[in-house]
């Protein structure tokens, strides 16, 4: 394990530390707690204030997308572990503008624990908050049990449509509206082909052999649905995106936004090589790519690999997602 690092335990406060001193305009850590990340520049009065949150590990997720038209708050966890409440619920007072609080994150069990605890003491402050929890990843559950889903790379694109929703002033109500069915139109699919190492441990996440993949493998490490010899990149877009559209409903004349994410260590070469597959096969099953997304989104450290999501569009949701907005690590005009 080679990583520039100072003390293993202190990466994370380090990180927070630096990320806002490089982005100041965009950027601030609340006074009350060190894992509080918000918004500069001060929230719009009567704006739903947007929350999302879980470990760190997964940069530029999720301090990355804090800005105009995105994100207004961000607690920070430990790596690969959920922000405790108190963050939590700093986080939610600084962003609340008279409108109430939507967080969204990743259905992991101490994600859920601990938001759902700081939305019960923000209730005690009379802050409404209502929570919409990401379920992206086909490999996790059936599709008889979407509930039990994990969130991955998806997630992006449920954050992006509510948080357009919400700087256009939309109500709470429809602001979780939005991403409910952001949410439920988005489906996700990763591979992995080494792992990570967790500073504290110097220890890798899961083991591979050399010449061995694994599809719907978690990113954190969680196990996937299949291991075998790796294969060309042709093939496992192939792969990925056939359990994809076997999962949602996709006809001829669909419109779909398409996220390629890497994991930490493929390259972008890598990503467009197998975006380039994907575009083809959407091509040629009569299905419209209305908006792209090729790049790091959500990464687990140094992991290799990378997922692949769909979503589904409506008028409404091809408008969240072509909403502007302006952060550190995305900018849309």
């Amino acid at each position: 394990m080679k990583k520039l690092i100072n003390l293993p335990e202190a990466v994370v406060d380090e990180m927070i530390e630096g990320y806002v001193a490089a982005y100041p305009q965009y950027v601030k850590v609340l006074p009350q707690n060190n894992r509080a990340v918000v918004k500069a520049a001060s929230g719009r009065s009567g704006k739903v204030g947007v929350v999302i949150g879980g470990g760190s590990g997964h940069e530029p997720a999720f301090m990355g997308v804090i800005g105009e038209g995105f994100v207004d708050g961000v607690p920070v966890g430990n790596i690969f572990a959920s922000p405790p409440p108190a963050p939590i619920l700093e986080v939610t007072k600084a962003v609340h503008q008279g409108a109430g609080v939507i967080y969204m994150y990743g259905n992991y069990a101490g994600d859920c624990m601990n938001f759902d605890m700081a939305a019960e003491l923000a209730e005690f402050e009379g802050i409404k908050v209502e929570t919409v929890r990401v379920t992206d990843d086909v490999a996790s559950a059936s599709s008889e049990e979407p509930e039990k889903r994990r969130g991955i790379a998806g997630g992006f694109l449920v954050f992006k449509a509510a948080g357009a929703a919400a700087d256009k002033g939309f109500s709470l109500d429809e602001v979780v509206r939005v991403a409910r069915k952001a949410n439920e139109s988005v489906r996700t699919m990763g591979v992995a082909l080494a792992p990570c190492y967790i500073p504290h441990t110097g220890k890798p996440s899961f083991m591979l052999g050399e010449d061995e993949m694994e599809i719907g493998l978690g990113i954190h490490g969680e196990p996937g649905v299949e291991r075998g010899i790796i294969k060309t990149a042709d093939e496992v877009a192939d792969d990925l995106l056939n359990r994809i559209i076997g999962d949602m409903p996709l006809e001829q004349g669909s419109r779909v936004a398409v996220l390629v994410n890497g994991l930490g260590s493929t390259t972008y070469m890598e990503l467009f090589i197998l975006f380039r597959r994907v575009e083809k096969r959407l091509r040629e099953l009569g299905i419209q790519i209305h908006r792209s997304f090729v790049g790091e989104f959500v990464t687990s450290l140094e992991m290799g690999g990378c997922s692949v999501s769909l979503m589904k569009l409506d008028d409404e949701l091809a408008e969240m997602l072509d909403h502007p907005v302006d952060t550190p690590m995305y900018v849309q005009k």
